[in-house]
């Protein structure tokens, strides 16, 4: 279930430095396009107290302003139906007048570098580029910024659709605005690009709503911190040690006393150690995984302080001999640094003794004892009679903590544009209340390995923006990330793929599925013409009134009986299975281990079976990260990735 968001008391836009001179925002300018048939808000800064009067050419009438004690003002405009050009006249002791200025369409492009990406930085762009004609476009580019605070305006520009201007636009903006262009005759399109590469959900949502999900309180803490000022907030190693205390809140290990002896078998795995975590059936599991085992030092070694030489961990950890800690590596960048930690006579006990490892993995891939060639060397040491103890064998594991509780460990530069709503501040706080007809957004992959969190951010992160917009409901559609193969993937993309399917509960949203067109080799697949066209099927739809199919088939129902498994689809019309052989359908009985599995269609239902599964109970599609869907139908939209059960697996 989608929780809805309270209301929120935020920054308005208009509250800015005092300016004795008369200037607007950066959203308003020659050549922009303002929303049709609406009330759109006009606003800016001049002297405290000053009248303002906005006058649009296409009415006898200005509409009057008065800047407030710092000098912001603002004024709504009822604007007329599609046309233009019009003049825009801003006058408070001096006029500005815009120029060719456009009523028509306004849609918002936003996200990460799928929709940044340019249409210039495709390698055989040019002729495309050179080619375009498009006067009902009309292009705006945000620049990038992110900040502890919630701008008041940004660097932003607008400009006509030239082959120059084109070029280092989004490719899926262009695409989709050139969509609705040939749709929507003699209909002027604004299209406002506002993406950052590389950059998660919680960047774009404001601090107010992150605060009621409580999932990032400590980094907006230090958000807070910055903002007054705190000298504090700079300081790495205060950072760290605030993230290592909340680790060990989280962690269950210190408690059930993982790191001394005693505590039982129960939920320990024998491993080999030295190793990866991949080849402990891990995966891309990030955080922290506890590695144990007993050992006897030679009785002449009594007395004598002796030196542990563990080898690398990938990226940090915390060492203990029968429970005291004898070494740590509490800082990033020191994955392939062997580790050697003294151990004080005192620390040994006769008999079995035990060493305890916490390993602290944040990404890629985790390793104990490993080093850039392979397996390491892992031993004791006594110094003094130059003797040693092999430490690598079998060793007891268990996973501890998941990245996924945890915020991302601190760093010197730790405020970047990724930080929990620094770009929500620098990069759409500027737009808003900006009057446009909606969003289209292109993002996820760098929440890849955080589906279940993406479930509640991505939702509510929709519904801030609508809160802060004051335009309820707006319409919301997005492009569901493409098929890719994300490193030691073991279902982290599909789980992204399927929050964002989950999304849709949201009223007036959308998805765009391309997993027809994905790269697996690249995370930034071309195609971008498609892309764009998919998101515009969904607006000429849903908000321009056109008979169109707008999505592929969606599962609607599935029925285990007998042998097989029946499953019918919603948006199903000419439902067909393209190709003959790797539908990447997966099935599985009660003990919930998937079978490839045969699929055909059969009077307008997929039937799945699998010779190995007697008494199938769940169903998944095209589950693996790079897997293509197979399944269309007759207007040729594809499915996307899902499955029956909800197995946590």
């Amino acid at each position: 279930m989608v929780r809805l968001l309270l209301p929120i008391l935020l920054v308005s836009p208009l509250c800015a430095s005092p300016s004795q001179d008369l200037r607007l925002s950066g959203m308003f300018a020659d050549h922009m396009v303002l929303q049709r048939e609406t009330t759109a808000p006009v606003w800016g800064w001049a002297a405290a107290g000053a009248e303002v009067s906005v006058k649009p050419s296409w009415s006898a009438e200005a509409v009057l302003a008065k800047a407030d004690g710092e000098g912001a003002w603002r004024a709504d405009l009822s604007t007329p139906k599609a046309g233009g050009p019009y003049t825009l006249s801003v006058t408070a002791g001096k006029t500005i007048t815009l120029e060719d200025v456009m009523v028509g369409e306004v849609w918002i492009c936003s996200g990460q570098s799928n929709m940044e990406w340019h249409l210039s930085w495709f390698a055989d762009a040019t002729a495309t580029i050179n080619s375009i004609d498009e006067p009902q476009l009309r292009l705006c580019t945000v620049g990038k910024a992110f900040s502890d605070t919630a701008k008041g305006d940004a660097s932003i520009s607008w400009g006509l659709c030239t082959p120059a201007a084109a070029a280092d636009f989004s490719a899926v903006g262009f695409h989709f605005g050139r969509e609705l262009a040939q749709a929507l005759p003699d209909m002027p399109i604004g299209l406002v690009m506002t993406a950052w590469g590389g950059t998660v959900v919680e960047a774009w949502t404001s601090e107010a709503a992150l605060r009621l999900g409580g999932e990032f309180d400590s980094a907006l803490d230090l958000v807070a911190a910055r903002r007054a000022g705190h000298s504090l907030v700079d300081n790495a190693k205060s950072l760290e040690s605030s993230w290592w205390n909340e680790l060990f809140k989280q962690d269950p290990g210190l408690a059930a006393g993982w790191n001394r002896a005693g505590g039982g078998p129960d939920g320990w795995d024998n491993v080999d150690v030295p190793t990866q975590f991949v080849n402990m059936g891990l995966g891309s599991f990030d955080g922290c995984v506890w590695f144990r085992r007993g050992f006897e030092v030679p009785p002449n070694w009594a007395g004598k302080d002796l030196v542990l030489a563990p080898g690398a961990m990938d990226d940090m950890d915390v060492t203990w001999i029968n429970g005291i800690e004898v070494g740590s590596v509490r800082e990033m960048g020191k994955y392939l640094t062997a580790r050697e930690y003294a151990v004080p006579a005192a620390t040994m006990v006769p008999g079995t003794n035990v060493l305890a490892v916490m390993v602290v993995d944040t990404g890629g891939a985790g390793t104990i004892g490993w080093t850039a060639s392979g397996p390491g060397t892992m031993e004791l040491r006594c110094p003094e009679l130059d003797q040693r103890v092999i430490l690598n064998g079998t060793w007891a594991a268990r996973r501890g903590a998941e990245a996924t509780d945890l915020e991302p460990f601190p760093r010197n530069d730790w405020f970047t544009q990724n930080t929990p709503s620094a770009l929500s501040n620098g990069m759409i706080e500027p737009l808003i209340p900006f009057a446009m007809r909606g969003v289209i957004w292109y993002q996820g992959e760098s929440n890849v390995g955080r589906g279940a969190q993406y479930q509640r951010l991505f939702p509510g992160m929709i519904q801030d923006w609508r809160h802060r917009w004051g335009q309820a409901d707006f319409p919301f559609y997005w492009v569901q990330i493409a098929p890719f193969g994300y490193a030691e993937d073991t279902g982290q993309a599909a789980r992204l793929r399927e929050a964002q399917s989950m999304t849709l509960s949201l009223p007036h949203t959308g998805q765009a599925v391309i997993m027809d067109i994905g790269n697996p080799t690249d995370i930034h697949p071309g195609n971008k013409d498609k892309v764009g066209r998919r998101l515009a099927l969904l607006a000429l739809a849903k908000d321009y009134g056109q008979d169109l199919v707008w999505s592929g088939p969606t599962l609607s129902t599935s029925v285990f009986e007998d042998s097989q498994a029946q499953l019918t689809f919603d948006h199903a019309v000419g439902l067909e299975l393209r190709g003959s052989t790797g539908h990447k359908f997966v099935i599985a009985g009660e003990d919930r281990v998937f079978h490839p599995a045969e699929a055909r269609v059969e009077g307008g239902k997929v039937i799945v079976s699998s010779a190995s599964v007697a008494s199938p109970k769940a169903v998944r599609f095209a589950w693996g990260a790079a897997d293509a869907s197979s399944l269309f139908n007759a207007a040729g939209l594809c499915a996307s990735s899902f499955r029956t059960d909800q197995w946590n697996d």
